[in-house]
């Protein structure tokens, strides 16, 4: 039996930020004959810590020891076609993105199919903050202090049936709160999956918050997929659907571009894009390229699911 204090905040209480922080600036390098353009969020001072809490959030050991990107980096520069293709478009067109009311839906092979709200979602677990480097395909990364849930402790209560293979899960699909819905980037609404053993990775979770705060409207509140050993595209934003299903979905990077982005997504330097080398990345707050780790450097935990895989086809 949980007894709370009285001072206790419920998840359901925090507001969630919708502050602007400052516009980035651009650093541009040019070596060897060749402009290569390095979108770079400029170095911050220290930030005031002026945005709603989240509650009771449980330190943990993931990432410990990694050198943080500053806040305005993990809010400042993101990938969330919704609100815009242009990295800055996320922040300037979601301010006024919250996400309550929110609903989640259960469906597919499960023991109950039901709409749940997202705060009776959350309710049952504890949040922890874990520390996890993010790696994009275009060959920036980031390290980011997540908060949330692990996904397979929600997967076993929500109870899938054993022939489920798969969880499929779909963002939001409303153009009066999401502009970039208004043109046919993608085929809407954004859909990503996972392999069931991927899903109950205990690497894999659902993020509420970032630097121990809900989530801002760029980074995809109220709740997002995290998981660190694949690109970036696979993190799927603002979630109102899970569904659970013996057939692999077809993501909507799949179907917009298969020569570029596969199901699996998993972080591989010796798979180049069709437009470039996945074998260097550039950390945002520094100039100099580092060398792109297999699983994105968390082959330890993921590589045995893989086994049997050859990560040139199945990429």
């Amino acid at each position: 039996m949980v007894i709370r204090k009285p001072t206790d905040i419920r998840y359901s209480e925090v507001t969630p930020r919708s502050l602007y922080l400052r516009r980035r600036e651009f650093f541009q390098t040019a070596a060897g004959g060749a402009i290569a353009a390095a979108a770079m969020l400029a170095p911050t001072a220290a930030r005031a810590q002026d945005g709603p809490k989240l509650p009771n959030v449980r330190k943990t050991a993931y990432g410990a020891g990694e050198r943080l990107n500053p806040y305005d980096h993990v809010t400042g520069y993101n990938n969330f076609y919704e609100f815009g293709t242009d990295k800055e478009d996320p922040k300037a067109n979601a301010g006024n993105f919250i996400g309550r009311p929110w609903s989640i839906r259960v469906e597919g092979l499960v023991k109950r199919v039901a709409a749940h709200d997202i705060d009776s979602f959350i309710e049952p677990y504890t949040l922890e903050e874990r520390i996890y480097r993010l790696r994009c395909v275009e060959g920036w990364s980031m390290v980011i202090p997540w908060v949330g849930i692990p996904l397979a402790d929600v997967i076993k209560r929500l109870e899938p049936q054993p022939s489920a293979k798969f969880v499929e899960f779909t963002t939001l699909n409303d153009a009066q709160r999401m502009p970039g819905l208004n043109v046919p980037v993608l085929r809407w609404p954004y859909v990503e999956g996972l392999r069931m053993d991927e899903a109950m990775n205990p690497l894999a979770i659902l993020a509420v918050g970032v630097y121990g705060e809900s989530l801002p409207g760029q980074n995809g509140p109220p709740i997002r997929l995290v998981v660190p050993w694949k690109y970036g595209f696979k993190s799927i934003k603002s979630i109102v659907r899970i569904k659970f299903t013996d057939r692999q979905p077809r993501s909507s990077w799949e179907i917009a571009a298969p020569r570029e982005y596969g199901f699996y997504a998993n972080v591989n330097p010796d798979v180049a894009h069709p437009r470039w080398s996945q074998a260097t990345e550039r950390r945002l707050g520094e100039f100099r390229r580092r060398k792109t780790e297999m699983f994105n450097g968390y082959g330890q935990q993921v590589a045995q699911m893989y086994s049997d895989l050859d990560l040139r086809k199945n990429f």
